[in-house]
């Protein structure tokens, strides 16, 4: 019996509590936020690339990649040098800059990811035939066969170890691709 009564008294003094907390509705606050973005006049500022300053190189840092050449001055005259032109639609690896665009870096990434897949896949198909030529190998019971056997088994070490270098090459050039991207301050996701 007394159990029951500290039970019941412990729910009234929760309910009690909890009233307060909740007598405020959802409607209530979306009106309040509604007439306090109705007093607020100005969106703010907004910043952009053109508006900031150039942070200062340290003396022992690394050079930052040079200007786009849209962004030199040309040496015939303009009727108004203070006006900035459009970059040329060119494309980053003609003119060998750095791409500018999410679409650019990831076709830059998708290429080298495409081309160590099929270096990858290469790599299997020639292990498939290093294996099918080895069992070959031991079941010859010819000299000359054998021979025959043996040179196109090292053909396709040979050419393994070619495709296995280009792999490498591949992984590494995606991760300068990522290197270049993160110094380039592009977000991680334009190169995953």
């Amino acid at each position: 019996m007394k159990s029951v009564a500290i039970r019941s008294m412990a729910g009234a003094l929760v309910l009690a509590c909890a009233a307060p907390a909740s007598a405020q509705s959802l409607a209530d606050v979306a009106r309040q936020e509604e007439e306090r973005r109705k007093a607020v006049r100005s969106s703010g500022k907004v910043y952009t690339n053109d508006s900031l300053r150039p942070e200062p190189a340290s003396p022992g840092a690394v050079p930052a990649a040079p200007p786009a050449p849209a962004a030199q001055p040309t040496a015939s005259p303009t009727p108004s040098a203070d006006v900035p032109t459009a970059p040329k639609p060119e494309t980053p690896a003609a003119v060998g800059e750095a791409p500018r665009t999410e679409a650019d870096w990831r076709k830059r990434v998708a290429a080298e990811r495409d081309a160590l897949s099929r270096a990858q896949i290469f790599a299997e198909a020639l292990q498939s035939r290093i294996n099918v030529l080895s069992a070959d190998f031991v079941n010859r019971d010819d000299p000359a066969q054998r021979d025959v056997v043996a040179a196109e088994r090292q053909k396709a070490l040979a050419e393994l170890d070619r495709v296995k270098q280009e792999i490498q090459q591949h992984q590494k050039a995606i991760a300068t691709i990522q290197d270049e991207a993160r110094r380039a301050g592009v977000p991680a996701g334009w190169t995953r």
